[in-house]
């Protein structure tokens, strides 16, 4: 099993809604979904170009996937999301919206959006101590995506290249797209499927625990934690008593 910590709302939130629902995947219940109808792309097509991110669920990346370190139990990583979650406070972003990121689509932010980049690297670290060591074939893997020496340190200190100054947000919507003429019919039809949550400020109250019960298996919401503590993100830090897990198994 693996588990990863995301950015996730409630399944009854307007996002998340639309999202499993461009993705055809509900990983509250594990049900398909009927995705929308595209003109231009049939639903066959549409499905295969949106096979990576419905395995994965749709949310945005704070602690990307990781087996279970040895030395804990899945009894601490919940009770470690819940001192976060009780510890931290909710937080605003200005908004998200439908944009190119190399060759995927995503939602991405409109701008700069210091607390979630902090909130993510928050989690980076408050949950490290339950996260394995990459193992040799997981490591060679990351390291074939042409890594700057920088994002390879990140893959051999943190399992993930894409952390800290490295860590871009967003919501993938699409597999890699190599077709101009799909990407951008793409584009067009997320940007007026997410209409009515883009490009407004958000408040971000919850995070969420993801697993995938073996490799190649559809990861799945293990629950959403609401943040109900008074430490905004940009003034928390790991060495806080209350951010400092003390149980292991």
């Amino acid at each position: 099993m693996r588990y990863a910590i995301y950015f996730a709302a409630a399944a009854d939130d307007q996002l998340m809604q639309l999202g499993n629902s461009w993705l055809g995947r509900d990983p509250f219940s594990g049900d398909g979904l009927t995705q929308p109808a595209l003109s231009g792309l049939n639903a066959e097509s549409f499905r295969d170009l949106t096979s990576s991110p419905r395995r994965y669920g749709f949310h945005g990346t704070l602690k990307a996937p990781f087996s279970r370190h040895r030395d804990t139990d899945e009894a601490a990583l919940i009770r470690a999301c819940e001192e976060l979650a009780r510890t931290i406070a909710p937080y605003e972003i200005q908004g998200l919206s439908v944009n190119r990121l190399g060759k995927f689509l995503a939602l991405t932010p409109d701008q700069q959006e210091p607390s979630l980049s902090a909130f993510a690297a928050l989690c980076v670290r408050h949950f490290e101590r339950y996260r394995a060591p990459l193992s040799d074939a997981d490591l060679a893997r990351r390291r074939q995506s042409n890594l700057t020496p920088k994002q390879d340190a990140y893959v051999a200190e943190w399992g993930y290249p894409y952390v800290f100054d490295e860590f871009r947000f967003h919501m993938t919507l699409s597999n890699k797209l190599d077709d101009e003429r799909q990407a951008d019919l793409l584009a067009a039809a997320a940007r007026s499927h997410f209409e009515t949550v883009t490009g407004r400020p958000r408040i971000c109250r919850t995070f969420a625990l993801y697993t995938e019960p073996e490799r190649g298996a559809p990861f799945d919401v293990h629950t959403v934690f609401d943040l109900t503590g008074d430490i905004p993100p940009l003034e928390a830090g790991i060495s806080d008593d209350r951010l400092t897990p003390k149980e292991t198994a």
